[in-house]
């Protein structure tokens, strides 16, 4: 069974940093393309960034370009986004996904963790 299992959302001052966590279990994790997408209160699932099996390929949203740098480690199965410079605007439910061909919204993902950027 497939497991993605997000951590370290949270209330942060705009400006601040939060690094989120995803631990994958019951696939090839190494061998598949991961990504970060967020939806916030009211709206659709947006893309944030993906990167490569390898970490060779990185690419992010022109939205938190600069901003936010996604990570993995093959060896624990393990995503990462680390995320400053956080703007109001970055407030959202942020999840893990295994990318795969169509909409974000049809890629298979967990349950999602919330982050807040207010002051």
């Amino acid at each position: 069974e497939v497991q993605l299992v997000e951590s370290g959302g949270g209330l942060v001052q705009p400006g601040g940093s939060l690094r989120l966590s995803c631990a994958a279990s019951g696939f090839s994790f190494r061998t598949d393309v991961m990504s970060w997408v967020r939806q916030a209160p009211g709206k659709g699932l947006d893309w944030v960034s993906t990167i490569s099996s390898g970490s060779g390929s990185k690419t992010y949203a022109d939205s938190v370009k600069g901003r936010f740098t996604i990570a993995r480690d093959n060896a624990k199965n393990m995503l990462y986004l680390q995320m400053n410079s956080l703007k109001p605007e970055d407030t959202a439910v942020y999840y893990c996904a295994i990318s795969a061909l169509g909409s974000p919204s049809t890629w298979t993902r967990g349950q999602g963790t919330q982050v807040t950027v207010s002051s």
